[in-house]
């Protein structure tokens, strides 16, 4: 996937149905959620980490913390298979996904890497902080090197705060304000991103060349797509985030995106047609199997 000047084409994807970073009521559906993008999602090749599907056990206030480091090291080895070639779509799964791939992309493009946060939770807590113990709140904290010791990336594959623009964040822990704050982390709400223009001069602002697009669906209100593991009222419009990825994809070099935390109920055919709604044209190629024409 690449920015303005080239054109679009399929990605490598990544699916990793891990589940036991989630907090959530059904965290389990979230591995059904992984396959389901999957199957929606076209790709030069596809490759369906082996996580273990077993709970883990608790440690250092992280749940399922020995199950996560498993799963990391997986989702590395898989990475590692993959090569080079192509841009990376990881799929979850839980946030905690993002680990492996967003490391990755800190080491191959440094300081030229921003990421962009969409979610209704900025995942900033430490173990300490954390009011549930699930992991999948604190992944962004621990790509900046404060999480659980066995998750922390090495030193180069660290992001630092000037690299991070929160986008739809509407549901933050009092130690998660304080941290934004704190360190001058950008942030841009659901009515900001109603402005394209403004996603585009946050990112422009760290100086990025390139940029990781973690999607978690929460960002979108639940009004309009039901498939959410945690749903929080006042969310994107599935419109207004298909024009912000456009947006991105088209001014930005995509070093990889991640889509996380499809909790799908019996009935997905409604849920489908949204995705596909959402990613149809966005820097994969021009058209999406099944999406609009």
């Amino acid at each position: 996937m690449t920015g303005h000047d080239r054109g679009p084409g399929s990605p490598t994807v990544l699916v990793i149905p891990q589940w036991q970073g989630s907090a959530a009521r059904h965290p389990r559906r979230l591995a059904e959620g992984a396959h389901r993008l999957s199957a929606l999602l076209p790709a030069a090749s596809r490759t369906v980490v082996d996580i273990d599907p077993r709970p883990g056990r608790d440690h250092d206030g992280v749940r399922h913390l020995d199950a996560l480091s498993r799963s990391l090291e997986a989702t590395r080895t898989a990475l590692r298979r993959t090569g080079d070639d192509g841009t990376l779509l990881a799929v979850g799964g839980d946030c905690g996904i993002e680990l492996a791939p967003v490391a990755r992309a800190v080491a191959r493009h440094g300081d030229n890497l921003a990421v962009v946060w969409f979610d209704a939770h900025a995942d900033l807590n430490t173990p300490d902080t954390s009011p549930s113990g699930g992991f999948h709140g604190m992944v962004l904290r621990t790509l900046l090197g404060q999480g659980p010791a066995p998750l922390v990336p090495e030193p180069q594959e660290r992001l630092s705060a000037r690299q991070i623009v929160l986008a739809g964040v509407r549901a933050l822990d009092p130690a998660e304000r304080d941290f934004i704050d704190s360190e001058g982390i950008r942030a841009l709400s659901v009515r900001a991103l109603g402005e394209p223009d403004r996603l585009l001069a946050a990112v422009a602002a760290t100086g990025a060349t390139h940029v990781y697009v973690h999607l978690d669906l929460d960002v979108l209100d639940p009004a309009h797509f039901t498939g959410l593991s945690c749903p929080e009222p006042g969310g994107l419009h599935p419109d207004q985030l298909h024009t912000a990825l456009h947006a991105l994809t088209r001014r930005f070099d995509i070093a990889g995106m991640g889509i996380t935390e499809h909790a799908p109920a019996a009935d997905t055919a409604d849920g489908d047609h949204v995705l596909r709604r959402i990613l149809d044209g966005v820097g994969f190629r021009t058209s999406f199997p099944g999406g609009p024409s």
